[in-house]
């Protein structure tokens, strides 16, 4: 199995801590050492001889706003081939805690479809990727319903949902990771991928990660 990357392909990974992964500590730069780090070593091991560039600027703790403020810089500067991008669990805790405008989920579309709107006109060449946020758990809500992680579950589908749309609105690729962890989970604990808390993976998450954006990019 090989990617649909060319030669000399540049593709670029934006959004949170998950993305970020350490990629700013001299020990972990640049790419950090979570699912960037993983897929450009594949690619290094697979397809050598393509020499494709893979750059990372996540940021730990960014929201969908965040990213807009910094789109210019941070992802068209480069002028991809390939753009990655995964968002919206901080939008999503941000919402429920602190009911921030400019997290909600109405507002999470808005400034999404924003920020794709200007990369397609801005580099109507680019291919796009996009990454569900996830949150892994069991605790659906319905069970325990004033459980923190159930009130996240009742409204992080609505989040969901905006990726799912932008995905179609601009015809690009779309990883749904939500669903894949929580296939996973049916045959071994969360814990397996998540053992501290239920937004940043162990290196085995990462490790599904990384496969499925290779997946989805062959």
């Amino acid at each position: 199995m090989e990617t649909v990357l060319g030669k000399n392909d540049k593709i670029l990974f934006i959004g949170d801590s998950i993305t970020d992964c350490g990629r700013r500590d001299p020990q972990h730069h640049p790419l950090g050492c979570g699912y960037v780090q993983i897929f450009a070593d594949m690619l290094s091991v697979r397809e050598p001889r393509k020499k494709i560039t893979v750059i990372n600027t996540g940021i730990g703790g960014n929201t969908a706003e965040d990213l807009r403020s910094r789109w210019f810089d941070d992802a068209l500067s480069f002028q991809p081939d390939w753009l990655s991008v995964k968002i919206g669990i901080n939008d999503c805790h941000r919402w429920i805690a602190e009911k921030r405008e400019l997290q909600s989920p109405a507002k999470f579309a808005e400034i999404y479809d924003e920020i794709l709107s200007l990369t397609v006109k801005k580099l109507p060449e680019i291919k796009i990727l996009l990454i569900d946020p996830f949150y892994a758990g069991l605790d659906d809500g319905k069970e325990i319903p004033e459980s923190y992680r159930g009130k996240v579950f009742k409204i992080f589908s609505e989040y969901l949902k905006t990726v799912e749309a932008m995905s179609k609105k601009y015809k690009t690729l779309h990883i749904r990771t939500q669903s894949i962890f929580l296939e996973h989970f049916k045959y071994q604990s969360p814990t397996v991928f998540f053992p501290n808390e239920p937004v940043h993976p162990n290196s085995a998450g990462h490790m599904l990660i990384a496969e499925e954006v290779f997946k989805a990019l062959s």
